[in-house]
């Protein structure tokens, strides 16, 4: 193949110089109905209400067009985090903070998204919730359906879920607030001089 990678005139670093703050993953990973999305949602507007340059890669929305040809299966929901993060490596490059909400049931595949970036551009955050609080939420009603076999392979019921072994931050909304899960991160990221 004749693909060649062309380098930009204008460096992740330019941008970051441009922008007053680091890029990074910020990488929801939990099960459905533990709060990733409704968590990475305000934060994404507590980030921008103080000047932080942000984009938000959300499951539901990914599927209705980079990844509508991907089912659920563990071949597709494998290319499905490989897709992700090689537009969130994109973003990085692009010096935004991206903030990514998706089951990402597998170890190996968020290795993989790490591995994409330099050792300090992913930020793991599990949304850590019992199945039987995702399952009261339910917001969508998927656990439901999946127990009466309308859906096959659901994380949690009938295809696994590999919590993570070290993320850089565990939000336990068992027992926090949107709001307590909000703060966590973004005095993470002053802390680790992100912002």
């Amino acid at each position: 193949m004749n693909i060649i990678w062309h380098e930009s005139e204008v460096s992740k670093e330019n941008r970051r110089r441009l922008k007053q703050h680091k890029s990074a993953i910020i990488w929801f990973t939990g099960l459905s109905g533990a709060g990733k999305s409704t968590i990475s949602s305000a934060l994404e507007n507590e980030l921008f209400n103080i000047g932080i340059h942000t984009y938000r890669l959300d499951g539901d929305n990914i599927r209705h067009g980079l990844n509508k040809d991907l089912g659920f299966k563990p071949d597709d929901r494998r290319e499905n985090i490989r897709r992700i993060g090689e537009v969130a490596k994109l973003l990085v490059d692009a010096g935004l903070i991206t903030l990514t909400a998706f089951i990402s049931p597998y170890r190996e595949d968020r290795h993989q998204v790490r591995e994409l970036v330099e050792p300090d551009e992913m930020i793991e955050v599990y949304v850590k919730a019992s199945l039987e609080t995702c399952e009261e939420r339910d917001p969508k009603g998927l656990y439901q359906k999946a127990r009466l076999g309308e859906i096959k392979d659901f994380t949690g019921i009938d295809a696994p879920y590999e919590e993570p072994l070290d993320p850089e931050i565990i939000l336990d909304t068992n027992k926090l607030s949107i709001k307590e899960s909000v703060t966590i991160i973004v005095e993470y990221l002053r802390n680790n001089r992100y912002i």
